[in-house]
C-alpha cells in the first residue's frame, strides 16, 4: 500500500508542471482528463516555471520585434502577446480585487462584488494605470533578458500568497490550491526562482526576490483587513502588481 500511495505521488508530481502550465495559460491542452486535486495542489510549485516559459516568449518577441518596428509599438505588441498568453486571468483578478477591496462596506459585500463579473470604475481606473505603466517600462527596458524575471517572480509571489494565507472561501479554484499546496510546493518554486532570477538579472533579480516578498506580505495584510482571507482574484492582483514593480525595479536598475 506504502508503494503504491509512493507512485502515485511521483505520478502527481510529473504531471503538475501540465498541469501548471494549462491553467495558468492557453496552451492547447496536453494533459486529455481532469487533473486531480493533488495534481492540483503539486502545479503551485511550478507556477514560477511557467512564468520563465512565458518570459522567454516575451522577451524574445521584444528583441525580435525591435528590430523592425518602433519601441513603442514593439512594447504595444509584447503587452498584448502577455494578456493573450494568459487569458487575461491575473488582469481579471485584479480588476475584481480593485473593485471589491477598495469598495463596499463588509467583507461579505466585498466578496460579492469580486464575484461579480461586471467591472465597476475601481477596476476600470486600476487596470488602465496598470496596463500604462507596464507600457511604459516596455518601450524603455534593457536589456531585455531581464524581462523573464518579471513573469517568474509575479508567479512566485502566488506561491507565497497561496501557501502563507487563508483563503476566504469554502470552494473555488484557489481553494483546491491552498489545501493541497503546503511548504514543499513553496521549496520547489523558490528552486527555480534563485537561480533563474540570478542568472537573468544578476543583482537585480535578488534584490527583486526581496521585494516580492515585502510586497506579498503587504499586499496580503491589507486585504485580509478587509476580507476574512484571500481569493483567486487576490491571488491574480498580486501577480500583476508584483510584475509591474518588478518591472519597473528592471528599468530603473542601472
Amino acid at each position: 500500500m506504502a508503494e503504491g500511495n509512493h507512485k502515485k505521488q511521483v505520478s502527481n508530481v510529473w504531471v503538475a508542471p501540465f498541469a501548471a502550465l494549462q491553467f495558468l495559460t492557453l496552451v492547447p491542452p496536453i494533459i486529455h482528463r481532469r487533473f486531480t486535486v493533488q495534481e492540483m495542489g503539486w502545479s503551485v510549485g511550478f507556477f514560477p516555471l511557467v512564468g520563465v516559459l512565458l518570459g522567454l516568449v516575451l522577451a524574445g518577441l521584444r528583441w525580435g520585434s525591435g528590430y523592425l518596428l518602433p519601441p513603442g509599438v514593439s512594447a504595444v505588441l509584447v503587452l498584448t502577446a502577455w494578456v493573450l498568453m494568459t487569458g487575461a486571468l491575473h488582469l481579471d483578478g485584479f480588476l475584481d480585487a480593485c473593485d471589491g477591496l477598495l469598495g463596499g462596506h463588509a467583507p461579505e459585500a466585498r466578496l460579492e462584488i469580486m464575484h461579480d463579473e461586471r467591472v465597476g470604475a475601481f477596476g476600470v481606473i486600476g487596470g488602465v494605470l496598470l496596463l500604462l505603466l507596464k507600457y511604459s517600462a516596455l518601450v524603455t527596458l534593457e536589456p531585455i533578458a531581464r524581462l523573464i524575471l518579471v513573469p517568474t517572480l509575479g508567479r512566485w509571489g502566488m506561491v507565497w500568497a497561496v501557501i502563507g494565507f487563508p483563503y476566504a472561501r469554502a470552494s473555488g479554484a484557489g481553494r483546491v490550491f491552498k489545501d493541497y499546496a503546503g511548504w514543499r510546493q513553496m521549496a520547489l518554486a523558490t528552486a527555480v526562482v534563485l537561480p533563474t532570477a540570478w542568472i537573468v538579472a544578476g543583482g537585480v533579480g535578488l534584490v527583486g526576490i526581496v521585494l516580492t516578498g515585502i510586497l506579498v506580505f503587504a499586499l496580503a495584510r491589507f486585504a485580509l483587513v478587509r476580507l476574512p482571507g484571500l481569493t483567486g482574484d487576490v491571488y491574480g492582483a498580486i501577480c500583476e502588481i508584483v510584475e509591474a514593480v518588478v518591472l519597473l525595479l528592471c528599468v530603473i536598475w542601472p
